[in-house]
Formats: C-alpha cells, structure tokens, sequence
C-alpha cells in the first residue's frame, strides 16, 4: 500500500519547480507521447475494424454464405429437402445463376456482372431492397434490369433508358458465329454504398438471363443464406454431405486470402504503434532519471526522517505511473471520440482543405468506416500501463538505493 505522506511527496514531485524547466519538458512530451499513441492505436484499430466489418456486410450483402455448384450434374433439387435439419441455420436457399456479359450504351462499353435468381426473387436482398434510389423492384419484370448508382453515373444512365447486353454465348449464322444481344430497359438504380458491387453488378429476370445466355442445368448454383455466416464453415461440412455429387465452398473459401491480409495487416499495424507509447515511456525513464538526480539532497533527508527504500521507491514509482496513467486516459478518450466522428472530421478536412480524403473508388466506401471494439481499447491501455510500470520501475530503485551519507557528504 502507499502512505498518504508518499502520495503527497509524489504529487509535489509531479510539479517541477521554476529552475527545473527541462525536467517539466520531459514531463510534457512524456504524457504527450504516451496519450497521443494510445489514440492512434484506438483510431486505426477503430478504422480497420470499422473496415473489415462493412467490407463483410457489403460482401454478403450481395453474395451467399455457401455455394452449390455441379460438377457433371444438374444439382438435384430433391436434396433440398434434407436441408431442413438446418433450418436454425440457413434462412434461405435459392437457385441462381452468375455471368458475364458487355453493356452496350450510347457511346459507351464496359464489362459487367449479371446476377439472377431463378424465383426472381431480387426484393429479399436487403441491401437491394432498401438501397433503390431512383425507380421500383415492381417493375422488375421481362426485359428490364437493374443497375447500380456508379455504373448509372458512369454511362450517364437513367430510369427509362434502354441498353443492349451482349452474352458470351454465340449465334450461329450463315456468316458464322455472333455473340447473343438483347436489348433490356433499366427499370431501377440501386446504391449499396459499395463501389466495387454498384459499378459492376445488374440484376436482370431469370427468363432473360436463361435466352440471353442459353443456359443448361449446370450453369444453375444453389445459394444458401445464414443468419450466422461465421458459421459457415461448420453449416458447409453438413451440406457436403448432403450435396455429395457436387463443388461446395463458402465465403470465407473466396475471400480467405483477403481476409487473411487484412488480419495480418492490423496486427502488424499495432505492433508499429505500440513503438509510439516505447518511445515515450523512455522519456519517463529520462525524467525520472533527471528527478532523481535533482532530488538527491531531498532523498538524503527523507531516509534519515526515517522513510525507508521502498517508500522512496513508491514514491518516485507513483509519480513516474501517475503521467502514464492520466495520458492513458487522456488518449483513451481521444481516441474514442475522434473514432466516433471520423466521418464527420473527415468532411471538415476534406471541404478546408480541397483534398480527397478516403476516395471511394480505392476503398470501395462512400464513408470512413469505424468501429469501436471495447476489447482493444482494454488490451491497448494495457499495454500502455504495463510500459509505463516497466519504465518506471528502474529509476524508482534507483532512487531507493541512494545513499543518505553519500548524498549529503557534498552538500
């Protein structure tokens, strides 16, 4: 336990007297050091999590947890059935088909993703439904698509505009073969706030996308949704069994490599930050260290008062810990604030200063994502603490170990 009087001396150890100016620098750049790299870390912590988790929710969004694809079958739709012990699991399962195909449009040609569900059933994907910007799913019907806002902007399209879709799929003439064109109306625009997906992806019905693109039964993939998707890789084990003759895989099988980058990438991140909050507990060991030595005289008398090493030990200890400490919480609540309104930080600088901050076109967001992940601002502060005990603890015996006779033959 420490004393009230070591208390008291600490605290009067933590206001350096006028002719001690260096030592009050030291102090300063000490607590400044420390509160400005736990806010880092909280921040880009907050950021990189903020990231991953609307990247994920972008991701599967649009694309299914599981996927169920023949090899030289037709998927057997009777399997269907002995899904059902699943149900707790999966909330739906639909067959579909993906390709690819070039967008004809007024001057203009680009490469496009095509997405469809054999039951049309494009209103239960959330981020479509609740994403339609201009137009309507009610007229998502025979030759009409849906596009995303970037691609709408891009190709300067709108609601009521017609396009030509050319498949991969050939027509054979007396002048041999020609890619399948169809012309299709564009019956909505959606946004997702996902570039990559509103740039690239049109949803069209079924039967336009079966002409257009002369599909078999193994072109056709059974999707399966789940209110879960970390337990994809658990639910895909059952469904292997099930769908024995075919190509199974889950989202986390596609995205492995990415994900993995990203995880690898952040652990990397905090071990570089981590050096911030080092380099200024070094300042506490040079402060103390300078405290101590301006202290000699006053270590010297308090010994032969009686206190003993290990109240002077304490003392320089807390004093040395109380800077760690409040710059910890200092940058505990900095960071956390600044994770908070990032976006809204982000659009002040970018209007200040004219500058694109986070281009949506590289990191696929319209807006800075952020996430503030209680469990790392734990383990960051204490990291932050535990540096500052180890700091501390040398010049603290230092001090302890300081000869009063020694200390006080030269004064």
């Amino acid at each position: 336990m420490i004393s009230k009087i070591e208390r008291i001396i600490a605290f009067r150890y933590l206001k350096p007297k006028k002719k001690e100016g260096f030592l009050k620098i030291i102090s300063i750049f000490s607590f400044t050091g420390i509160a400005l790299g736990v806010a880092i870390l909280i921040i880009v912590m907050s950021v990189m999590n903020g990231f991953r988790t609307n990247l994920i929710n972008k991701i599967l969004g649009f694309n299914p947890h599981i996927i169920v694809k023949p090899y030289d079958k037709k998927i057997n739709k009777e399997n269907l059935k002995n899904l059902d012990f699943l149900s707790n699991e999966i909330t739906r399962a639909v067959f579909t088909f993906n390709g690819q195909a070039i967008l004809l449009s007024k001057d203009s040609t680009t490469g496009i993703l095509v997405r469809s569900y054999i039951d049309d059933d494009i209103s239960k994907i959330d981020l479509i439904k609740n994403g339609i910007i201009e137009g309507s799913l009610n007229s998502f019907d025979k030759n009409t698509i849906a596009i995303g806002k970037d691609m709408a902007i891009s190709l300067d399209l709108m609601v009521g505009d017609e396009i030509t879709l050319m498949s991969t799929s050939n027509l054979q003439t007396p002048f041999g073969s020609l890619p399948l064109q169809e012309k299709f109306k564009i019956s909505s625009i959606f946004s997702t706030g996902f570039g990559e997906f509103d740039f690239n992806v049109i949803f069209m019905p079924f039967n336009n996308a079966s002409s257009l693109f002369e599909l078999s039964d193994l072109d056709i993939n059974l999707e399966i949704f789940l209110h879960r998707p970390d337990a994809a890789e658990k639910v895909k084990k059952d469904v292997q069994k099930i769908f024995y003759n075919d190509y199974v895989y889950s989202w986390a099988d596609l995205n492995k490599s990415f994900f993995g980058a990203l995880k690898v990438e952040r652990n990397v991140m905090f071990i570089i930050l981590t050096l911030i909050i080092i380099v200024a507990a070094f300042n506490i060991i040079s402060g103390l260290t300078i405290l101590v030595k301006n202290k000699t005289r006053e270590i010297a008398i308090l010994r032969t008062l009686g206190l003993s090493q290990n109240s002077i030990a304490k003392i320089f200890f807390l004093t040395g810990f109380t800077i760690g400490l409040l710059a910890t919480i200092t940058g505990v609540i900095f960071g956390i604030l600044f994770s908070y309104y990032i976006e809204e930080i982000r659009v002040l600088i970018t209007s200040i200063f004219n500058i694109q901050l986070f281009p949506e076109e590289i990191y696929f967001f319209s807006q800075m994502p952020s996430e503030i992940n209680i469990p790392y601002i734990l383990i960051i502060s204490f990291f932050s603490l535990l540096i500052t005990f180890l700091a501390t603890i040398f010049p603290s015996l230092s001090a302890a170990k300081l000869n009063p006779i020694d200390a006080l033959k030269y004064e």
